[in-house]
């Protein structure tokens, strides 16, 4: 047993990808919680410890995804998920809309960031209310993204634009969805013993916008 990745984490993944049934799960159990269960839950304690100690006033709580779908969404898949991840979110109202840290895995990339799964209509209206009231805090964001290599915005976009705010924010107004990822292919990186270390690092640097996204429940519906 192991408390990182290795070609094996992948390789599962990739196994239960193409063979989604509880006879070939079974068969492989040993290799899923040796190579991917107990790696990404070490993983996930190491940078779920060392973001609270860091940031104790944002309350992150910790949630690991299990690999087993819900039986009553499974819509003619099979009952085991591909990929697994953690996220790191604010110990609020499940209802309420609100952006979290992730680390995710998956047999052909692996990927961590911060952002929604699926931003509710009502929280991308308020992003757009805030951006027309006041960009600059936004704007000073988009700049800092700008001037570096690793997260880039990701997320759906409107197929009709909500509107132009100019070249600098209108990436983050016309979004369905919004996040700031890094996507790589499994490489050295994610099997290096430093990964957690990484990690820590990246959701540090992203914290200035967890911080401007949460706020949002607070603002004012502007479609009342």
């Amino acid at each position: 047993m192991s408390d990182r990745f290795t070609p094996e984490t992948f390789e599962f993944l990739w196994g239960i990808r193409l063979n989604n049934e509880r006879p070939w799960f079974e068969a492989h159990r040993a290799q899923y919680r040796d190579a991917v269960e107990e790696p990404l839950r070490a993983l996930a304690r190491q940078v779920h410890q060392e973001m609270t100690a860091r940031y104790p006033g944002e309350l992150l709580n910790l949630k690991v995804s299990r690999i087993y779908r819900d039986a009553r969404r499974l819509h003619g898949r099979g009952p085991y998920k591909d990929h697994m991840w953690f996220i790191l979110r604010r110990a609020e109202d499940p209802e309420v809309d609100l952006p979290c840290f992730y680390f995710e895995l998956a047999p052909e990339y692996y990927s961590y960031g911060l952002g929604y799964y699926e931003a509710r209509p009502v929280t991308m209206a308020k992003l757009r209310a805030r951006l027309d009231a006041a960009p600059a805090p936004a704007e000073k964001l988009a700049r800092r993204l700008n001037r570096q290599k690793e997260f880039v915005l990701d997320g759906e976009r409107y197929a009709r634009p909500k509107g132009d705010p100019g070249p600098l924010l209108e990436p983050w107004y016309n979004a369905r969805n919004i996040s700031f990822s890094r996507d790589r292919a499994p490489d050295g990186d994610v099997f290096a013993p430093d990964l957690a270390a990484r990690v820590v690092e990246g959701f540090r640097w992203l914290m200035p916008f967890y911080r401007y996204l949460v706020t949002l429940p607070a603002d004012p519906d502007p479609r009342a």
